[in-house]
């Protein structure tokens, strides 16, 4: 056991330092540096790690032995990370230090769709995305996926969501057995929070809370540096919190959760005498515009719709700060590019109602980004997956 966690420190310090050496790994984990030695030469015999020459001009580089450094190996393993949104399939490809090789976005024939027709659409993006880097399905290690919904990631399982026709599907091993490469599923908002934490702009902070808003309203959760999924690996449904009484119907088949009242499709069903919001045949993203634009132009439907909603999501805010105390809120997704929900009016509500101490409230911040940094966080996902049975693997072989 001590053995196979020093081999998953040592990788995770080494992918975190960039090319290191050997004594400053030491020097970094408190291992010694018999130890660092032995369990580096078996990370480089499996081909996780590789030695490269250091970068050193100075006068005693150029005596004695050539020195080098260690660094992850890109070629070990190929990940793919994909995001699933309303009616799109969002894909990145990645190598096992983390570089990006190919993109793709493409249009899914519906929002919701069967099992197996999803497999199908995934598998069919994927051998597109893997050809753009002249690579093949097969070449891939481990592929992360990011759903809306109720996720227990630890068996890829999804209990409910808006993407899938039918409820309590072990989604994980479904697109496993149709693709045959390890698939990883989580919740959407929990993959934004991974990315957030690896190259986003909670780096370096060790709580903080993402807020997703796009068709669904989501919510990532990080306590201590980890992020957080609950007993049951589907904790943190913010958007699934209940706001009002026997309130509006949400997608979940619940009533009275805060998405049924934020959430765009919620607005556009208030929004049917609200001219070009109410047309099912503009699409989603132009009714929405419709419908701000009506708003700023004074329409008392469109202002009120709007009101609420950010009344709403105000209160729905200062809850999570009153039960997490975050240092950070990131409001994320594509749909920031609307921004009725952090308006100023809004944050500020959200402010007043938060328990008052001596000290200021937490930073809120947007991050406009759209869905391949959701995909690049499922790929993150991936590949710390795919370290772990990589790392299980050499461990398994030792026995």
């Amino acid at each position: 056991m001590q053995r196979e966690q020093g081999r998953s420190t040592l990788l995770r310090h080494i992918r975190q330092a960039g090319p290191v050496p050997r004594i400053e790994l030491a020097d970094r984990t408190g291992i010694s540096r018999a130890t660092v030695t032995t369990i580096t030469a078996e990370l480089l015999s499996h081909g996780l790690i590789e030695e490269v020459a250091r970068t050193d001009s100075s006068p005693d580089s150029r005596r004695g032995r050539p020195r080098v450094d260690l660094r992850i190996r890109g070629k070990a393993h190929l990940l793919a990370g994909m995001k699933l949104s309303d009616r799109k399939l969002s894909l990145v490809l990645m190598d096992f230090a983390g570089a990006e090789l190919a993109e793709l976005e493409t249009r899914m024939p519906a929002s919701t769709q069967s099992p197996g027709q999803l497999a199908t659409e995934i598998g069919a993006a994927l051998d597109r995305l893997t050809a753009q880097a002249d690579r093949t399905l097969a070449d891939l290690s481990g592929i992360g996926v990011g759903i809306a919904g109720v996720v227990e990631a630890a068996r890829g399982f999804v209990y409910w969501s808006p993407s899938l026709s039918d409820r309590n599907i072990p989604l994980g091993a479904l697109l496993s057995d149709h693709l045959g490469i390890p698939v990883f599923v989580d919740n959407d908002a929990n993959l934004v929070a991974v990315a957030e934490q690896g190259f986003g702009l909670g780096r370096g902070r060790d709580d903080f809370i993402v807020v997703t808003i796009e068709s669904g309203v989501g919510l990532g959760l990080v306590i201590g540096g980890t992020l957080y999924r609950g007993t049951r690996g589907c904790g943190a449904e913010f958007g699934h919190t209940k706001v009002h009484f026997e309130g509006a119907l949400c997608r979940c088949g619940q009533r009275g959760c805060l998405e049924a009242y934020v959430a765009d499709y919620a607005l556009l069903r208030e929004a049917l005498t609200v001219p070009g919001a109410g047309d099912p045949g503009a699409g989603t993203e132009a009714r929405m515009q419709a419908l701000l634009s009506a708003a700023r132009a004074g329409d008392a439907s469109a202002r009120s719709i709007l009101d609420r909603s950010g009344r709403v999501f105000a209160m729905g805010l200062a809850n999570l700060v009153n039960i997490f105390d975050p240092d950070l809120i990131i409001l994320a997704g594509e749909q920031m590019q609307f921004d009725h929900l952090y308006a100023d009016a809004v944050i500020e509500a959200m402010r007043r109602s938060i328990v008052q101490v001596d000290k200021p409230p937490p930073e809120v911040v947007i991050h406009k980004w759209g869905n391949l940094m959701w995909a690049r966080g499922a790929a993150a996902y991936a590949l710390d997956q795919v370290t772990d049975l990589a790392l299980a693997g050499m461990a398994d072989n030792a026995g």
